[in-house]
């Protein structure tokens, strides 16, 4: 038995296939879909779905939206995905390793200096 998924953002269609399995990320933690979930509606937060489909592991970096499942159906409306495979660095290409471990303590930083409420809210979504 399989899940018909539908990853959508406000430009694509990212994903729109069946899958055996899904992990997603929601603002209170991690919950994984089986067939016959029962039907909820939730956050999705910042962070990684992993799709199982064919006994392999896939992986989809989600930017925050709702989903909901129901009837062995997932619906997640998202700002913005990407798919795992189309994020690693490839040869040739212009994603660098050390440049991104850079930014990432760059962010960190400004979270610890950040004072006052509006700039750890800023600085939080910055590190996410």
């Amino acid at each position: 038995m399989t899940l018909n998924l539908s990853v959508l953002t406000p430009n694509r269609i990212v994903w729109d296939s069946e899958v055996e399995e899904i992990v997603l990320s929601t603002n209170s933690g991690q919950i994984g879909i089986l067939p016959n979930h029962a039907p909820i509606a939730t956050a999705v937060d910042i962070g990684i779905l992993r799709i199982r489909l064919n006994n392999q592991w896939l992986t989809m970096a989600l930017m925050g939206g709702f989903a909901r499942i129901g009837n062995n159906e997932i619906t997640v409306l998202v700002n913005d995905a990407e798919k795992g495979s189309d994020i690693h660095p490839q040869e040739g290409s212009d994603i660098h390793p050390q440049e991104a471990q850079q930014t990432l303590e760059i962010v960190e930083a400004n979270l610890k200096k950040a004072d006052g409420r509006r700039q750890k809210i800023e600085a939080n979504l910055a590190l996410q």
